[in-house]
C-alpha cells in the first residue's frame, strides 16, 4: 500500500472501470481527486504487475468530517485483508487531519462491504433514496474515531 502517484492515473482509471464498471469515475475526476486528495488517496500495487485495489479519502472543508469517497479491492486480491487495510489507513489518516466524524456510502445489498464496515465500527446515520441518481439508494454509514 502506498499514496498514489500521479503516473498511477491511467491503470487507476482502468482499476475503477473494473472494481465499478456503473459507477466508475471518469479520468477527469480522477486527476482533479488526485490534486486535492494527495496522501489520501492510496493504492495497492501488486509489485510492478498492476493496481489491485484503491481508496481515496477527504474532509470536508470545515475539516471536521472527513469522507472514504471510494474502496475498492479486485477480485482477486479480496479475502486477503486489503480492504480492511485501506480503510484503516483512511480511518487513520483523516483522525491524524483531526477529522471528528468519518463517513461513507455503501449499496445496500453489498453485504461484504457492510460486514467490513461495520467490523471497524461504522454504523448506518441514514438511508438515501437516489443518492447517485434514480434508482442508485445508498446507505451513509459513519465513525466517530477516537483520539489516540
Amino acid at each position: 500500500m502506498r499514496p498514489m502517484r500521479e503516473s498511477d492515473l491511467a491503470a487507476l482509471a482502468r482499476l475503477d472501470e473494473e472494481l465499478f464498471p456503473d459507477w466508475a469515475y471518469p479520468y477527469f475526476v480522477l486527476r482533479q481527486l488526485h490534486d486535492l486528495c494527495g496522501a489520501r488517496m492510496l493504492v495497492l500495487d501488486d509489485d510492478g504487475d498492476g493496481l489491485v485495489g484503491y481508496a481515496v479519502a477527504a474532509r470536508t472543508s470545515d475539516g471536521r468530517r472527513g469522507w472514504v469517497l471510494a474502496l475498492g479491492v479486485t477480485r482477486g486480491a479480496r479475502g486477503c485483508g486489503w480492504g480492511r487495510a485501506l480503510l484503516r489507513a483512511c480511518v487513520d489518516g483523516l483522525r491524524e487531519d483531526g477529522a471528528e466524524e468519518i463517513r461513507l456510502t455503501v449499496e445496500p445489498a453489498n453485504d461484504s462491504a457492510l460486514a467490513l464496515y461495520r467490523s471497524l465500527g461504522f454504523t448506518e446515520v441514514e438511508r438515501r433514496a437516489d443518492y447517485y441518481g434514480r434508482g442508485a439508494d445508498r446507505l451513509v454509514l459513519a465513525l466517530r474515531p477516537t483520539r489516540p
